[in-house]
């Protein structure tokens, strides 16, 4: 077992195949790092299978333990509807509680560093120059206008698991009248104020290509991210209003 990992969440059938998509991708960088796909009860076996095949490490992930008024706070259409996505549109199979579990991720403690990435992002080159960044390093959230840079975008960042580290997230997430409008992402931001910021490179977000195109460098692109619509949904940005 290596002492580092790329790791990605699976919660559904939906994103079992992102998920494959991904595995795929880095397996092509010849990356020597394990590749954990963590999975709650949403996947079905079948789903998995082909991700087994290539090699990655299935972990069950179980839903995190909070509140049930902090899961009705972050249940998909009162969330949708107090933080509406207005910049693109969410799959019917985008169900925000389960994102929370992507903190899992600190209870991998056999591994020494991790770097997640999203199930609807795909690897263009090899990244493993991650693994000697800090935790927690991640790439700021813009695809809209460079005062975006102050926000992280969690679909990529470097974490060091810690059983510790996963206690006192738990223990500050699930605060009376918590509400954290991009689940996780939001969480992490506050939890990690000082995070450190990764070029946007490493996670390129797919509206960049329409609203900031001098970001676009092929060139550079080590992580392409699909934050809105996925391939294959059958809606593309383009139909959506992408001139915010």
């Amino acid at each position: 077992m290596s002492k580092h990992a790329y790791v990605t969440l699976v919660t559904n059938e939906d994103y079992a195949m992102g998920a494959l998509a991904l595995v795929r991708s880095l397996r092509l960088t010849q990356t020597d790092a394990d590749l954990v796909v963590m999975h709650t009860g949403g996947a079905p076996a079948q789903a998995l299978k082909p991700l087994a095949a290539l090699g990655a490490r299935l972990v069950p992930a179980e839903l995190l333990p909070t509140s049930d008024s902090f899961n009705e706070r972050h249940q998909r259409a009162r969330l949708h509807a107090n933080a509406p996505f207005t910049k693109g549109n969410k799959p019917s199979f985008h169900t925000p509680l389960d994102n929370f579990a992507k903190l899992r991720l600190w209870q991998l403690t056999e591994y020494e560093r991790v770097v997640f990435i999203d199930a609807d992002a795909v690897v263009v080159r090899n990244i493993d120059r991650l693994f000697g960044y800090p935790e927690f390093s991640a790439a700021p959230n813009v695809y809209e206008s460079l005062a975006d840079f102050h926000r992280l975008n969690s679909g990529v960042f470097v974490a060091a698991p810690s059983e510790a580290t996963f206690v006192a997230m738990l223990a500050r997430l699930d605060q009376p009248a918590a509400f954290w409008r991009r689940t996780d992402q939001t969480f992490l931001q506050a939890y990690f104020p000082h995070w450190h910021g990764l070029p946007v490179f490493f996670n390129m977000l797919q509206y960049v290509w329409f609203n900031l195109p001098e970001l676009w460098d092929w060139a550079s692109i080590s992580v392409v991210h699909y934050q809105y619509e996925k391939p294959g949904s059958g809606i593309t940005p383009k139909q959506t209003n992408c001139s915010r």
